[in-house]
């Protein structure tokens, strides 16, 4: 009888240290989660080309989430991120070309639903060709771009 009242003991500082803790965490929280399922975030009546905050901020510690939008033709020249970054094609074709030379016939197509992984100070380029195109964008801040662009010889 001694070790069921035992336990029942400890399952019950147990329980009432998690409802603590969680308890804690949710009075932290200073927002609802966030759902997104059918891209609202993406709103029509904002300027194009744009970057959007989901979560979270580029510039300051911690980790981030942004959405790029890309109009057809448009995109970054040669470029490199002082920190890991993983992104997914949301919508269209995303175009990535690698290294310090601009050059568009070799970048490599990834279409809605593609994901690539950009580790720190990957030199590369990236953007639309002829259709718009959102990239949703998760990292570590705060987060530094560096252009790294050279002629071709």
């Amino acid at each position: 009888m001694r070790t069921l009242t035992s336990r029942i003991t400890v399952t019950a500082v147990v329980v009432a240290v998690m409802q603590s803790i969680v308890g804690g965490q949710r009075g932290a929280v200073q927002a609802p989660p966030l759902v997104d399922a059918e891209h609202k975030i993406m709103q029509a009546d904002v300027a194009p080309s744009t970057t959007f905050r989901v979560l979270g901020d580029q510039a300051s510690p911690g980790m981030y989430v942004v959405r790029n939008h890309f109009n057809p033709g448009q995109g970054s020249r040669p470029h490199y991120h002082d920190q890991d970054r993983y992104i997914t094609v949301l919508k269209g074709t995303w175009w990535v070309g690698a290294g310090d030379v601009y050059d568009p016939e070799k970048m490599t197509p990834i279409k809605a639903g593609g994901f690539m992984f950009h580790p720190a100070g990957f030199h590369h380029y990236d953007g639309a060709k002829d259709e718009d195109t959102v990239v949703q964008i998760v990292g570590m801040g705060p987060v530094k771009t560096v252009q790294t662009e050279a002629k071709a010889r």
